[in-house]
């Protein structure tokens, strides 16, 4: 591979994992606001595994959280990493 195929490529990663995020951005948006709107079927739901709304909140807050560090984690870093390593590049 030359080169500018590489830089292509690199590139064309980075729009993937930028959109991998925005849409793990929007997964998490509409996991709140169902959430949001939704929440006491959630609570109702949870008397049948005996949790209370605290374990049932700290459930949902600790899923949100734990998707978000994924999102930053596999998708936004890189994405980063990739675009200063192509911002450096000669020309």
């Amino acid at each position: 591979m030359t080169t500018t195929e590489i830089h292509e490529l690199l590139d064309t990663v980075a729009k993937v994992l930028l959109r991998c995020f925005v849409l793990g951005f929007l997964l998490l948006l509409l996991w709140f606001f169902a959430y949001l709107a939704g929440g006491d079927v959630i609570y109702h739901q949870g008397t049948w595994f005996d949790l209370t709304p605290h374990e049932i909140n700290v459930i949902h807050y600790c899923g949100m959280g734990l998707v978000k560090g994924c999102m930053l984690l596999f998708f936004l870093f890189p994405y980063l990493a990739i675009r200063l390593v192509l911002r450096n590049r000669p020309t």
